[in-house]
């Protein structure tokens, strides 16, 4: 967690007079810190009866190297966009936590942890995208408009196809092993 947590600081001490959230929906604001603080919370934290630990053969090494895969390319994404505010950063670096706590919460059978990154990558991709919809309001052009869209589409795709290739990945003993 502090690992993921480093660029943000960084970023926030740097730049802490151009970190305004534009969107005015609170709800979704709140919404979006009660499943930040939520996910923090259960990836150290253990409810009985709620979470069930590693349920598959090799989750543990499953677990770190999926992490550390989506830690590096976080970490990689925040260094290519560091002075670039684009749908690719927006969608990148709020995608990229979302699939951490929710492939942590899986595989660990931890139902909080699953609930609580649920409603932090719904609301945190959505702010993301709409502070930036916000900011750029005034310079978008119909191009601009198909490429985002294009992003968009990519990455959610590879969000898709990356967690079910996580739970059905024969070669890694995955969750849900087809044969």
């Amino acid at each position: 967690m502090v690992f993921v947590m480093i660029p943000n600081i960084i970023y926030y001490v740097r730049h802490k007079n151009e970190v305004v959230n534009v969107c005015e929906n609170k709800a979704l604001v709140i919404a979006e810190q009660i499943g930040r603080y939520g996910c923090f919370v259960f990836m150290i934290f253990n409810i009985p009866y709620t979470y069930f630990n590693f349920w598959f053969g090799h989750a543990f090494a499953v677990y770190i190297s999926v992490n550390g895969g989506l830690y590096c390319a976080y970490t990689i994404f925040w260094a290519i966009c560091w002075k670039k505010n684009g749908m690719l950063k927006a969608l990148s670096l709020s995608i990229i936590p979302s699939c951490i706590f929710l492939f942590s919460g899986i595989v660990l059978a931890n139902i909080p942890l699953i609930v609580f990154a649920v409603v932090f990558a719904v609301s945190h991709i959505f702010l993301s995208c709409k502070n930036l919809q916000e900011k750029t309001k005034k310079h978008t052009t119909i191009d601009k408009k198909w490429k985002d869209e294009f992003i968009l589409i990519f990455v959610l795709c590879l969000f898709v196809l990356t967690i079910v290739g996580i739970l059905f990945g024969a070669d890694v003993g995955g969750a849900f092993p087809l044969n």
